[in-house]
């Protein structure tokens, strides 16, 4: 016996309808979001199987593969569909043109996607709580990342409008001893009076080398003629980048305490060693590549479907006598980003690799089109090694394609 479930969830409630195989409505209710929700949707589930109910198999799809309620779910022994909603949304144009919606015709929407095509959905993976955790972390850490791109831009902005100085002056603006010096000085005139052994003393701090010589490069830039803005001006774009260095700064701490929680959480996964082993992934860009596929070991069930699921293999669109092949453009973009800076180390630690790299450039392919077919290359190496729990090893992952050079 089967029961389909369409789960249309919002931040405090569920609707949820229940139908058979047959499609027929057997209930609708809205639940709580919560401990007594989930409690009521397995007393309505147990009372509908009646006495099958050790027989019953119950699918259920939702618009969200996360959270305390699809573990449940998942806990319960639920198959879950994760929907994605343009697909929900295309589905449900079937369904009726008006263009009428609501939260329980949704959730019938979903109910009846389950039922009719449901061996067409992608179940949530099972993952791992280690690999759950590592998720956690390395995704936080990568925002933190972006964010911080996102604030020294800000930064960069500022002072090119106000300091031209000091972008003259500093080559990484997020840089610890950057910060500081700006903090003390964020304007022209205040720059211009930091001493050689104040500058000398903040590259000191972070470890710089050739102190002396950099440290006369940043005076020099710092006292150049340049075009500023009125007194007035001056002292409120300092007071914005005072604000903008504080933030900053702070992100840099806590980037550099996540990491350590990355190392941490990813060393202590089973397959951190063979993820450890292959050609450019280090410890936080192997978690993170880790975090985004998951350990669920049935969730990829050929090197080809990693590869789909990693938005690193092409897609073909043909109509006619014209066929193409095109990158895919819908995928996990810190997935996709992490591969990518895996090809891109590994051309200069790979001997292979950097060759299947060139010969993709011989054929006339770019350099982002030649690097995400080594990408694609990559996580099918990546698939046998964790499927089969071995090492990478250099001459056996490639040696087909060592054997097509010779010919």
């Amino acid at each position: 016996m089967r029961l389909f479930v369409g789960d249309d969830w919002a931040e405090d409630h569920h609707d949820i309808e229940v139908m058979d195989s047959s499609g027929r409505r057997l209930t609708r209710a809205r639940l709580p979001e919560g401990v007594t929700g989930m409690g009521r949707l397995h007393a309505i589930l147990g009372e509908l199987a009646g006495e099958h109910a050790d027989k019953i198999e119950v699918l259920v799809g939702i618009e969200t593969d996360r959270g305390p309620w699809v573990r449940a779910l998942i806990t319960a022994g639920y198959t879950v569909l994760a929907v994605n909603p343009p697909q929900a949304a295309r589905f449900r144009d079937r369904l009726g043109v008006s263009g009428a919606k609501s939260d329980p015709g949704d959730a019938h929407v979903l109910a009846d996607m389950v039922r009719t095509h449901g061996h067409e959905l992608r179940p949530v993976a099972g993952d791992s709580a280690q690999a759950e955790a590592v998720k956690v972390v390395t995704r936080t850490h990568k925002t933190l990342i972006w964010e911080r791109t996102r604030h020294t831009q800000r930064l960069r902005h500022a002072l090119r409008d106000y300091f031209p100085a000091a972008l003259a002056a500093f080559d990484d603006l997020d840089a610890a001893d950057t910060l500081e010096l700006l903090s003390k000085a964020p304007t022209p005139a205040q720059a211009a009076k930091l001493t050689m052994a104040q500058i000398s003393a903040a590259l000191k701090r972070v470890r710089r080398r050739n102190i002396p010589a950099k440290a006369a490069a940043i005076h020099s830039a710092l006292r150049a003629d340049h075009l500023g803005q009125p007194e007035a001006v001056t002292a409120a774009y300092a007071a914005s980048i005072t604000a903008l260095l504080a933030v900053l700064t702070t992100l840099n701490d806590q980037i550099k305490a996540l990491q350590g929680q990355v190392e941490a959480h990813f060393g202590q996964h089973p397959a951190a060693e063979v993820i450890l082993s292959q050609p450019g992934l280090g410890v936080v860009l192997g978690a993170r590549v880790l975090a985004e596929f998951g350990d669920d070991p049935a969730r990829y069930t050929s090197a080809k479907a990693r590869k789909n699921y990693a938005g690193t293999s092409p897609i073909t669109r043909a109509s006619g006598k014209k066929k193409v092949a095109l990158a895919r453009y819908v995928h996990n973009d810190r997935l996709i980003d992490a591969l990518l800076s895996q090809a891109f180390s590994t051309l200069r630690i790979s001997p292979n690799a950097h060759a299947y790299y060139q010969r993709q450039r011989a054929r006339g392919v770019g350099h982002n089109a030649a690097l995400r077919q080594l990408a694609n290359r990559l996580v099918g190496i990546l698939h046998g090694c964790l499927k089969n729990g071995t090492r990478y090893d250099e001459a056996t992952a490639w040696s087909h394609h060592a054997e097509l050079a010779t010919r």
